[in-house]
């Protein structure tokens, strides 16, 4: 490929999806490491892009913020950045320690951290019965709350969930979220799945919330926990969070 229209497909990337990590560009362009960043270092010299930690955002992406208020499956969310999602989720499970208590939300990043999951000695708490199984599978001990299953996610939600994990105290946890910003929080678009990551977070000592660099240009309905409540794991650090301490990009 030419680098002319090497240059010109990132920046096609970067305007359509506000913010691309460094690994997708090298994956879609079949690019060395190298080769990305002197792209991305000339079409941020050049006004075109704003060249951020691990990545890149489009020129005016920290103001052009998406509402994002309908769910979507498991299925259909995880083909969204995957590569992503599955970088965050391998290094989310190197934080499971044998004896934690750990509980883990549904979501499709959540979902790829039950995959790369290596730590069976420890307990896990989910309210995803596709996650209860991928650990059931491999040897972990799991325990669901009751609760209706809500049928787009797969998720255990209502009173009785939230009454069950309020009784429980979780050394770690790992919460998906739709969207993240300091003025709106961690987001998410239906208020059942909210009360529960809510009540979760607030009973767990260590809350990571796992989250692909382009949900920070997105907001949900509803607010589940505040942004400085839980440490952020992502892929690329916008240039606008690069201040804030527990927004965290992953090796």
């Amino acid at each position: 490929m030419l680098a002319e229209e090497r240059l010109e497909r990132i920046t096609a990337l970067v305007d359509e999806r506000g913010t691309v990590s460094s690994s997708e560009l090298m994956e879609t362009l079949g690019a060395s490491d190298s080769t990305v960043r002197r792209d991305l270092t000339r079409l941020a010299q050049e006004g075109r892009i704003v060249k951020v930690h691990g990545g890149a955002r489009a020129v005016g992406a920290a103001s052009r913020l998406s509402v994002v208020s309908m769910d979507q499956t498991v299925g259909e969310k995880l083909d969204v950045n995957l590569a992503q999602k599955t970088r965050i989720a391998r290094f989310a499970a190197s934080l499971i320690a044998p004896d934690d208590f750990v509980f883990i939300d549904a979501g499709s990043t959540t979902g790829c951290l039950a995959e790369a999951i290596t730590e069976t000695r420890a307990t896990y708490v989910t309210n995803s019965i596709e996650i209860a199984r991928t650990l059931v599978e491999k040897g972990c001990r799991v325990l669901l709350p009751a609760g209706e299953i809500k049928t787009v996610t797969g998720a255990l939600v209502g009173e009785q969930t939230v009454e069950t994990l309020r009784r429980f105290r979780f050394t770690v946890g790992f919460f998906g979220t739709n969207g993240a910003t300091p003025d709106a929080g961690f987001t998410t678009p239906e208020a059942g799945e909210a009360f529960v990551k809510e009540t979760a977070l607030s009973h767990t000592l260590k809350p990571y919330v796992l989250c692909d660099s382009g949900k920070f240009s997105i907001v949900s309905p509803v607010a589940f926990a505040a942004f400085d409540a839980a440490t952020a794991l992502t892929d690329a650090v916008p240039e606008e969070l690069a201040g804030y301490p527990n927004v965290v990009a992953v090796p």
